[in-house]
């Protein structure tokens, strides 16, 4: 069983680590690679190369990732459940 309070904030945890990593490998690559369109088409709100949008990225990866967690634990410990049941 999976407890969904460390699992939401290990997931939005890693997501937020995940948007600053993009940002920053973005910023290194040519924009021939279209990092920066993908940020701006998968986070609504984002802007490149502002602060307000850094922070609303920022903000939507953490709450992206706790969502995941927060359908992702309950599904799972469901299922766990059955499958347990089903095998005693």
């Amino acid at each position: 069983m999976l407890n969904i309070k460390i699992v939401t904030w290990s997931l939005a945890i890693w997501t937020t680590f995940t948007f600053v990593f993009c940002v920053v490998f973005a910023m290194l690559t040519p924009s021939s690679l279209y990092m920066h369109s993908l940020l701006i088409q998968v986070l609504p709100g984002f802007e490149w190369f502002s602060w307000r949008g850094f922070f609303v990225g920022l903000i939507e990866s953490f709450l992206y990732g706790a969502y995941a967690g927060l359908v992702y634990v309950p599904i799972h410990n469901i299922l766990h459940r059955k499958c347990m049941s089903a095998t005693s």
